[in-house]
């Protein structure tokens, strides 16, 4: 297993970590900070290397409880030990865009009752999905808008925490986030909670607050059924 730095401090940018397996391109590490990718966040980019060694990490991924990284090159299959370095621009947009998908989803719920049913990020826009029972008009996304704008510069402490999965199972906040697709093997459950607006069971990467996020512009908004909504948006 794969000690997932990321999962308890998202601001890390550089580690040390010993070689478990080198194949080829690809490299498995006893920890990292490079977050593989999922719940819509794509994976972290950044380097690998020691000494005069160094190669570019082009892709990560989650296989077998480890995570795999992808290198653009080769590295001598006798390394033993590697430093590795985000790309901590990319890393930290999308620490912004996964934070203010959450606000969003926060916002949406308590004022539309609608719940999310999906969402991307990249590293210049994201989108959000989600089953909206109301009317869907101009005047409803420029108010999402305003007071999605509002809760972020209300600026809200964003905590990561563990619970027990029964705890986690019994909370109605999380139930609306369908916890209970967590697979039966995972016993304790990674909590974020943006204080006072949103609590989701999720394994990606966060600001500490919601200041950080900057502001959100709404840039496009469909229809993609009788009830199926899409949000597009880019921070500034």
């Amino acid at each position: 297993m794969t000690e997932e730095i990321f999962l308890k401090d998202s601001y890390t940018k550089e580690f040390e970590a010993r070689v478990v397996k080198l194949e080829g391109r690809e490299v498995r590490l006893e920890r990292t900070a490079f977050y593989p990718g999922g719940g819509g966040q794509p994976p972290d980019k950044g380097f690998l290397g020691i000494g005069p060694i160094r190669a570019m990490v082009v892709d990560a991924r989650r296989e077998g409880g480890e995570v795999v990284h992808v290198l653009d090159r080769p590295i001598p299959d006798t390394v033993r030990d590697l430093k590795g370095e985000l790309d901590w621009g990319r890393r930290f947009v999308h620490m912004r865009y996964h934070t203010a998908l959450h606000v969003l989803s926060g916002v949406i719920w308590r004022n539309f009752d609608a719940r999310v049913t999906g969402g991307q990020m990249r590293a210049d826009r994201a989108r959000m999905d989600f089953s909206f029972p109301g009317e869907w008009t101009a005047d409803v996304v420029g108010e999402i808008e305003r007071l999605t704008n509002e809760d972020l510069a209300e600026e809200r402490p964003v905590m990561v925490y563990e619970l027990e999965r029964e705890k986690a199972l019994a909370n109605p906040e999380l139930i609306r986030t369908q916890v209970n697709l967590v697979p039966e093997r995972v016993r304790r459950i990674r909590i974020v909670e943006i204080q006072g607006l949103d609590t989701q069971a999720d394994g990606g990467t966060h600001v500490a607050n919601t200041r950080e996020v900057g502001r959100m512009e709404i840039t496009g908004h469909k229809s993609k059924g009788r009830q199926n909504k899409r949000i597009e948006f880019v921070l500034r």
